[in-house]
């Protein structure tokens, strides 16, 4: 007969609602720990992907708390964007009415899973007192001229009909809907990000508990290059056509050069040319396309000649002038030079329009028998007076003897480019600005926020912002002249309101600032943050820019706003990710109703760890069932005393699971776990060790936890007890036995202690004289170990 997991799932969710169980206050005399997980958009049932997500962070906080932290677990809803809008018009409703309904059962299911949250800091994003303070920040931005409108070509979702910032289109779709996104001209609100660059660069460095690939994905994103703008002329006028390019130690093999579309000498470069008509049509067609698609390394590269040339300035040749879809007026300068011998997108519109080439690299094939281009290092040749130079040496004096001959300038140029935030929709902030013909551009002042979203904007899904067609919102009086003005239609990109959530968090309730600076100052930053890989370059990026800016406002006394970055993989069925249209969703509400939250918890965390991806499997959620009611039995077979060698074990899994979930290693922590009641099966064990037992199990079987430590006669929570210690007197396996190898043949066998680092075995391996005969004077390639068994030197 299994544990009554229904009903005891229910008392302890009640039980900890009505005691206020984590509710989370500033304690100057306490630690804190402020754990966060992404929060969700609420689309009214949550998938598998929060049930892993939500429950990594639920295991932290609550073993945070019982080493006696004072820790803060907040859930709020990231509740402005399209999709409500869409099923608004598909369910015939309205989207604020849509949105707090799905947050209302969103909620109930969070809570179904025994989450420990703070529901009193909840925040909904959709909500006025919060969106206030999104226009508060706007017009503090604007005032310091970070917040600015400017024509000019937009990615455009014709799905979502609405503006998409760079970081929202992904492999050249949108990144919501997946619509291949277009190019359209339009004037729209921008963010200065890039007035953060600097800073948002050289302050990746302090973020040592971040993943790398997050690290190097921002840092591609902000891309700092550093080269040399080179000064062609055309052939015909001399003027100047500036190129940038990061590698002057190839200028010697640029054959010819190409401009964006849009750059503003290409009309008159093809006027009056027998090309100017087939140009004409290419930039034309281009400029419908979506820039990010234009970029992308897997799309096919188009251009056409402009029937022109121009002068490189390093050997005085002409080069053709070719338009290309692949190069952008937004990064550089519009132009590059191409050398198709030494860059393989170059090589690869070479060869497509058989145009000129020339080696001025020394790599491993001759120009006859090139397939690809020669990307590597080498030896300078055909370059003049710097042949026979290692290119690496002749990138700086090139670039030096360019600048002394005045036709080029050392410079840095950057890939990050501002944020486009202005949105097309109606459901999201509204942007605090008023149109008036006598004043021009005039904020909202502050103690007219918030500017309210009118409830009866109609929705057809056709065209355009619905807030435009709504008179009484768009016509107001000019705070300036009190004369007829007109309200701002586009709304704020729903990134806006998640790049600060966490800071509102602290203080949900404060009416007078977006947060309170002493409750920042005690609980920010961020201890723990965890959340999808998708988000590194999107809000992780914003999240950063914000708290920059709140610094320089005096708001907040730190750099960085998440200490620590954990990005959990995704939940896949039968190697697909879990989606509607694939058919392979699995719902946690159905295997709650079976098994039990406490079961779906344990197995999520055992079934893989928790960066990578987690594969669903029947069998593990039985599996995992089976192992709670093995536990729920020990209650019945408990003695007065437990056996000295199960002591022993109880205190090495202590240090283990400790270890474990401290580190976020959950699957071996269970194992340790799982082991330690295979063990107590075979032992005499007492109520002392099995409450131990009980303390570790309860991060991630809580309700299951909380039950029998009532039984055991406990009149507190579990929660509120001491996170056990070990004693290291006590521990197994003082020393182990370590076979050394070398190149896989047995030559040593040493007995070292159990838990020495590795660093110290290598040490002791090399110092020992008998090991001398194999290794010495000899190159040593790899030192493979094994913890706690086998080490094999390769030399």
């Amino acid at each position: 007969m299994s544990y009554p997991f229904k009903e005891i799932e229910e008392k302890w969710q009640k039980a900890w609602e009505k005691q206020g169980s984590f509710v989370s206050l500033p304690d100057s005399k306490r630690k804190k720990y402020y754990l966060l997980e992404m929060f969700p958009y609420p689309s009214g049932k949550i998938h598998m992907g929060h049930v892993r997500n939500y429950t990594i962070g639920d295991v932290a906080a609550r073993f945070k708390c019982m080493q006696g932290f004072n820790v803060m677990h907040p859930m709020g809803f990231d509740a402005f964007g399209q999709p409500a809008e869409n099923a608004a018009i598909k369910n015939k409703t309205k989207p604020d009415t849509w949105t707090h309904k799905c947050i209302d059962w969103m909620r109930i299911e969070l809570k179904k899973m025994g989450f420990s949250y703070d529901w009193a800091r909840e925040v909904s994003t959709c909500d006025s007192p919060y969106y206030k303070w999104n226009q508060w920040i706007f017009l503090k931005m604007f005032e310091r001229n970070l917040a600015y409108k400017k024509a000019s070509g937009v990615n455009w979702c014709p799905s979502c009909e609405t503006t998409l910032a760079n970081e929202e289109v992904i492999d050249g779709a949108c990144w919501r809907c997946h619509t291949r996104v277009e190019q359209k001209d339009l004037e729209q609100w921008y963010l200065k990000i890039t007035a953060y660059k600097e800073r948002l660069l050289d302050d990746l460095q302090g973020l040592k508990n971040w993943p790398e690939r997050v690290l190097s994905m921002q840092s591609n994103w902000i891309g700092k290059s550093s080269g040399v703008q080179i000064y062609f002329k055309l052939k015909n006028t001399g003027e100047t056509i500036p190129v940038f390019t990061t590698r002057p130690d190839t200028i010697f093999g640029a054959t010819y050069i190409v401009l964006a579309p849009e750059h503003p000498l290409v009309k008159n470069i093809i006027q009056g040319n027998p090309q100017e008509k087939e140009a004409l049509k290419f930039i034309k067609r281009v400029s419908r396309e979506s820039k990010v698609v234009r970029s992308s390394s897997d799309v096919k590269k188009e251009g056409v000649f402009t029937g022109s040339f121009a002068v490189n300035p390093a050997n005085n040749e002409e080069v053709p002038i070719w338009i290309a879809d692949y190069v952008l007026m937004e990064y550089g300068t519009g132009a590059i030079m191409a050398v198709p011998t030494h860059d393989q997108r170059d090589f690869l519109f070479a060869k497509e329009h058989k145009l000129p080439m020339r080696i001025v690299i020394k790599g491993p094939d001759s120009l006859e028998k090139m397939t690809e281009a020669y990307e590597g290092n080498g030896v300078q040749v055909n370059s003049g007076q710097f042949n026979g130079l290692n290119n690496e040496e002749a990138k700086s004096k090139i670039a030096q003897w360019m600048e002394e001959e005045g036709i080029g300038k050392v410079e840095t140029h950057w890939r990050l480019r501002d944020w486009l935030i202005s949105r097309q929709r109606y459901w999201g902030t509204p942007i605090p600005i008023i149109y008036c013909p006598k004043c021009g551009v005039v904020p909202v002042p502050y103690e007219d926020l918030p500017v309210v979203l009118p409830k009866d904007a109609p929705f057809t899904g056709e065209g355009g912002s619905p807030l435009a067609k709504v008179k009484e919102f768009v016509n107001v009086k000019c705070p300036k002249c009190n004369g007829p003005a007109r309200r701002e239609t586009d709304t704020m990109a729903t990134f806006f309101d998640s790049s600060w959530y966490f800071l509102r968090f602290c203080s949900p309730k404060d009416d007078h600032l977006p947060f309170n600076k002493d409750d920042a100052a005690y609980w920010m930053p961020v201890d723990q943050y965890i959340g999808g890989i998708e988000h590194a370059i999107l809000h992780l990026l914003y999240a950063r820019f914000f708290a920059k800016f709140f610094q320089d406002l005096g708001l907040i006394n730190f750099k960085e706003p998440f200490n620590r970055l954990l990005t959990q993989g995704m939940v896949l069925k039968d190697g697909e990710v879990m989606s509607k249209s694939r058919g392979n969703i699995v719902d946690p509400d159905s295997i709650i109703k079976l098994f039990g939250a406490d079961t779906l918890r344990l197995f999520i965390l055992f079934a893989a760890p928790p960066e990578t991806e987690l594969e669903w499997d029947d069998r593990g959620i039985e599996g995992a069932f089976k192992f709670l009611n093995r536990v729920w039995r020990i209650k019945e077979n408990l003695k007065d005393r437990a056996d000295s060698e199960l002591i022993k074990v109880m205190h090495k899994t202590i240090k283990r699971v400790s270890f474990d979930i401290e580190n976020f290693k959950f699957n071996t922590a269970i194992a340790g776990l799982m082991e330690f009641v295979n063990v107590i099966y075979q032992s005499t064990c007492d109520k002392e060790v099995f409450k131990n037992l009980l303390i570790m199990i309860s991060p991630i079987a809580p309700h299951f936890a909380e039950e029998l430590w009532q039984e055991l006669g406990n009149k507190e929570s579990i929660f509120n007890s001491v996170w056990p210690q070990y004693d290291s007197n006590l521990l197994l396996d003082e020393n182990v036995e370590i076979v050394i190898q070398v190149n896989g043949k047995l030559r040593l066998k040493l007995e070292v202690p159990a838990d020495i680092a590795e660093d110290k075995l290598k040490e002791l391996v090399f110092s020992d004289e008998r090991l001398k005969p194999w290794i010495q004077n000899k190159t040593k390639k790899k030192f493979i170990f094994v913890p706690k068994k086998l080490i094999n030197i390769v030399v």
